[in-house]
This record gives C-alpha cells, structure tokens and sequence, in this order.
C-alpha cells in the first residue's frame, strides 16, 4: 500500500501550479498507465475540486483516460451545463452516466456477522457490495476515484471508498448504507473516520477489491480569511492512510465548535448546486449538533424544486414526510415500499428536527402546500430574501434590525455544533 502525496494544514493553500505536480508525480510513479477510469463525484460537488484533477489528468493523459463516470449515487444525471462547468475541454464522449438501478454487480457480501459486530447491534443482516459494471468489467489499469473530504451525516466522513460503493453502487448497496448509517445515528457519526459503515466499506474494499488498481485523489477545501475556497489539503494514496489523513486535517479545517447553541440559523442553498431537498437538507444535517432546543432553522432555498433525485424516492418522501426517528421506523416497519427504500426512510430521518427545533424551508418552486405536506413551515423566499439578503451578510454572526442570528452561505462546506454536544 501506498501514500504517494500527503501535504496540508488550516493554513496551506497549494496552488494550481502544485496541485498539477503532485498528480503528475503521482501518475509517474504509478508508470503511466494506459487505460484509465476517473471517478469524480457530480455536480453536487463542485467545489471540491474533483472537475479540476479531473480535467488535469485528461490534460495529462489524453486518449489513455478512456471513461469518466461522475459518482452519481441517486442523484439525477449531470446536464449538459453541469458537465461544460465541471468538466471543461473533456470531450463529452468519455461521460458515462451511472444509473444505480440497473448497471450494477454484486462483487461480494459483507457477512452478517460483521455487520452486527460493526454496528453494535443495531443492524445484523449481510450487506451487500455493489459497483458499476465499468469498474469491475471495465479492464482498466487505473481506477482513480477523486473527492472532497468533509464531514458527512451517512458515514462520519464523505469520500474515500464510499464514491465507489456508494457513488456508484446499486440498489440494495445504498438504501442498506444510508439506513445504517440513520439507524445508527448522525450525530454520533458526523466528524469521525471509523464509523459503522466505514468499516463495513472497508471490510469490502480489503476483501473484493484487492485486484482493482484503485487510486485515491482526497482534498481537504477552507476558506481563506476574505471567504475564498482555497485547497487546504492534497491526499494521494491507495489505502486507509490516504483518508486517515483527510480527515484528520478536515476536522481541523471544515468543524466549527460553538461556545453556545444556536437559536436562530440562516442557511442559503446555492441555485447551481441545490435542487432538491434531498441535497439541500445538508442545511439541516449539519447545523443540528448547534442549534437550540426550540431554535429556529431558516433554509432560503430558490431552485428546490423537489424532494427526491430520484423520482420514486421523491414519492415516497412527499408520502411520508420528515417525521420523527420513532415514527419513521414504524413506517418502514409497516410498509412495504418504504422498506424497499431504506434510503429513502434513512433521509427522512436525517431531515428531521426530531420536533426539537423549528425548520422555515423558503423554496423557488414548491408550494406551500407540499412544504407544509412533509412536515417543515413554509416561508415565503422573496419575503425571508428581504429580512436576510445574503449578499450582505456575513459568515457566522450577524445583527440585522435588531435580530441576531448566525449565517451559513453553504452547509456543505463543513459542520457545525455546540461544544457541550460533542
């Protein structure tokens, strides 16, 4: 196993100039290979610099990079605007599009007793490891996976090994990981590498994997002090190292420890990244560890214009709600399709305040009605725009005609939570 570049503190900030080194020493040193995959995560995270790398490597490489597969995970399909973005000069040609319900192979499963052992009880049936037939049939010489690292509410910390079994896995691979991973609960998890499902990735990675040449390409993102997303941290490797080391330094970077609770937060989701609820309830999985018992979350959201990436979980979130963790369980317990969605039951419960604070959710394009039918107040966007103008506000604490409030500009980007939570 081996760690081919590892640089970063809260204060580095490696350049363009740097960040092309150290790719290209690492690609040296794994012998220019000839057929290579790149997996990059989507749209979703674009600030992770993963389209950058991305564009590098082709630059680098040209015709030996065959495939580009973005780890689409559930969501919707890049759009053509997305990938121009994301991906600029890479022809569009080397796209392929990862569809998690049908392009899929079960490689192996993680024994039920590992399982049970991993998660501390609370789940005991085997789990089974899913990819996209491209990695596991593909014939590729490298796999270079690429992504951010940054606390996560499914897994602890995104990335590493879940942008294969997760970004592109399938069906029961996911919903089985996201429940878990709720079952378990967020709040333990978030901000920790060696969580349950974790180690269930990695059991499967040691086992299943060991002849698929998997490189990883991790960043650590921060904000400089005039607000700027630098590139904080760089980590190449093939094994655990390469993420141990990830997290650590995004901990450091991408974790926000408050002196007291929260009672009023204002999140804005950014149009070109948040469409759903789904992804913009980062909104909620991140600030909940800081917000007060009957605080106030305000999520001015003005391009959600639905629930779900996918379009049978959107059902089933606008059937259910965002209800308690309790009343969540008896619905799986009970229904038929819920339980054949566990991802869809594990979101609804990522997505709850668990009736301990109040969530204001200010849509583009859903209605009062469907806001209100899963279980958040609705708020007006153009009204709440006027009371919190985000352009005018500041990271962190503001004062604004009279009412104190704390602003978030983007909940991807870290974590926050009050210190007597942790």
């Amino acid at each position: 196993m081996t760690l081919y570049f590892a640089e970063g503190s809260p204060t580095t900030v490696i350049d363009d100039e740097e960040l092309n080194k150290a790719i290209q020493t690492a690609l040296q040193r794994l012998g220019q290979p000839d057929r290579v995959l790149a997996v990059p995560p989507d749209f979703t995270r674009f600030n992770s610099r993963a389209g950058q790398i991305t564009c590098l490597l082709y630059q680098t490489l040209r015709e030996r990079l065959t495939d580009v597969m973005p780890a689409l995970g559930t969501h919707f399909p890049m759009e053509d605007w997305q990938l121009e973005r994301m991906f600029p000069g890479i022809p569009r040609e080397l796209i392929r599009e990862h569809r998690w319900r049908d392009d899929v192979v079960t490689i192996g499963e993680v024994p039920a007793e590992v399982v049970d052992r991993f998660t501390e009880g609370i789940y005991n049936k085997p789990w089974k490891a899913q990819l996209n037939r491209l990695l596991w049939e593909g014939g590729h010489d490298l796999i270079v996976s690429i992504g951010q690292v940054v606390p996560h509410e499914v897994i602890g910390m995104a990335n590493y090994n879940k942008n294969i079994f997760v970004g592109t896995g399938g069906v029961e691979g996911i919903n089985e990981s996201h429940f878990i991973g709720a079952a378990y609960g967020m709040e333990r998890m978030m901000g920790k590498a060696d969580t349950p499902l974790r180690k269930i990735l990695n059991y499967a990675q040691d086992r299943f994997c060991a002849h698929l040449p998997l490189l990883y390409i991790l960043t650590v993102i921060g904000a400089d002090d005039g607000g700027q997303l630098v590139l904080r941290g760089l980590f190449i490797g093939d094994d655990n190292e390469c993420f141990r080391l990830a997290s650590a330094l995004s901990v450091e970077v991408n974790f926000t420890k408050l002196d007291e609770p929260l009672d009023k937060v204002v999140v804005h989701l950014d149009p070109e990244e948040f469409h759903s609820t789904w992804l913009g309830n980062k909104a909620i999985y991140r600030t909940r560890m800081a917000i007060a018992d009957d605080g106030e979350l305000i999520v001015l959201a003005p391009a959600v214009k639905t629930f779900g990436e996918d379009p049978e979980i959107d059902l089933l979130i606008r059937k259910y709600g965002y209800r308690t963790t309790p009343e969540v369980m008896e619905f799986v317990r009970a229904n038929d399709d819920l339980r054949a969605n566990l991802s869809a039951a594990a979101h609804l419960i990522h997505g709850s305040s668990e009736g301990r604070f109040r969530v204001t959710y200010c849509p583009g394009e859903l209605t009062r009605e469907e806001i209100e039918g899963v279980g958040y107040q609705f708020g007006d966007l153009a009204e709440f725009s006027r009371r919190y103008p985000v352009d005018e506000l500041a990271e962190g604490w503001n004062t604004r005609n009279g009412e104190r409030f704390y602003f978030i500009g983007n909940p991807a980007l870290g974590l926050w939570a009050f210190k007597d939570r942790l």
